[in-house]
């Protein structure tokens, strides 16, 4: 099993979109780095905490279960789409997405204020000064040190 950070804009879609839906498919990658640990890294099962970004309170505030293999993101073919790509085509899609399962909100939110204040979570991609990628892998002490966070 691998853990995962996934960031969204709660504008965009929140935890409190996902608990209401349920499951849902995580897309608009348009990254080819995010895009290859999809393809190649995540799998069903992978447990990822939902991550609210360019907000007033930027930080996790819930979890998720990847609920699907990859997939061709379909936005990429819709013209009237956000995430519309002219260069991706159907029979040889550039982009890719998986579900989501809601699967809690947390206790209390992890700020990334709250994140950035231990040491031992210096070396996760979120709280590293540059780092733009919408989804990056979590070590397995990471997490379980986040988790107790929320108590």
């Amino acid at each position: 099993m691998k853990y995962w950070l996934m960031k969204n804009e709660p504008d965009d879609y929140s935890i409190e979109d996902l608990k209401r839906d349920k499951t849902e498919p995580w897309d608009g990658i348009r990254n080819y780095q995010v895009r290859n640990m999809i393809r190649d890294d995540m799998s069903v099962g992978d447990l990822a905490f939902f991550y609210h970004s360019n907000c007033e309170i930027p930080g996790i505030y819930g979890l998720m279960t990847i609920a699907s293999d990859a997939y061709p993101d379909h936005t990429a073919f819709d013209k009237k789409a956000k995430y519309y790509d002219a260069r991706s085509k159907k029979d040889k899609p550039t982009w890719l997405m998986v579900d989501v399962k809601y699967k809690r909100k947390l206790k209390k939110i992890i700020t990334l204020k709250d994140l950035k204040s231990y040491k031992q979570l210096s070396n996760m991609r979120v709280v590293q000064r540059g780092n733009r990628l919408s989804i990056t892998e979590v070590n397995k002490k990471d997490w379980e040190f986040i988790l107790k966070l929320e108590k």
